[in-house]
């Protein structure tokens, strides 16, 4: 069996809406995070006649995040979420 792991790779949120950014209070970090995330995942599989899977469509059904490790000092004991700004100039 054959799986692309490029087609069966979900993406991680880069919309403003979802994403959260994170900034580590130790170092100033905010930049470079290890986040390890648990997902829900129902993905649509096309097999070929021949046997051959092709992933064509994922979509993730629920997502939590386990654990935020910075990159600079290595450790996420102070590693905290950034609330996004509005614009709103408030």
């Amino acid at each position: 069996m054959h799986v692309n792991a490029e087609e069966t790779a979900v993406p991680v949120p880069t919309s403003p809406d979802n994403a959260v950014r994170y900034r580590c209070a130790a170092c100033g970090n905010l930049t470079r995070f290890d986040v390890t995330t648990t997902r829900t995942t129902r993905a649509f599989y096309h097999y070929t006649v021949g046997g051959e899977l092709d992933i064509e469509e994922v979509n993730v059904l629920e997502e939590s995040v386990g654990e935020v490790s910075c990159r600079w000092c290595g450790h996420g004991n102070a590693v905290e979420p950034i609330e996004p700004e509005t614009g709103d100039g408030a």
